[in-house]
């Protein structure tokens, strides 16, 4: 059975998880989104998210995007490969749109699908 969960197997929590995957990472980027994914030797892909307020200053906005980069693996976690992935959003994301920013993100994602 395919499970749809986002539990705290799957998140990137500690800085040492984030330094490890930042040391030599696969990198995929569009104009305001990077993707860094690097093989973990752990059964499932896990995600971190980083938002800097300097380049989304609104909160709501800032959690609508993670929510929305959230809810994007927890459905296709099925489909990646065993790494570990950060999601980086930079400044160029002021002009947001939700259906061209999905757009994106699964094209970058789509790289890491088996």
């Amino acid at each position: 059975m395919i499970k749809f969960s986002f539990k705290k197997k799957f998140r990137l929590i500690k800085s040492l998880e984030y330094k490890f995957v930042l040391k030599d990472a696969y990198k995929i980027q569009f104009h305001e989104i990077i993707i860094l994914g690097r093989i973990n030797k752990i059964n499932n892909p896990r995600l971190g998210i980083s938002i800097s307020k300097k380049n989304v200053r609104k909160s709501s906005n800032r959690n609508y995007i993670k929510r929305l980069i959230r809810e994007f693996f927890r459905l296709y976690q099925n489909n990646f490969l065993l790494m570990d992935f950060i999601v980086i959003v930079k400044k160029k994301i002021l002009k947001f749109e939700k259906n061209i920013f999905l757009k994106k993100l699964q094209y970058l994602w789509s790289r890491y699908f088996f």
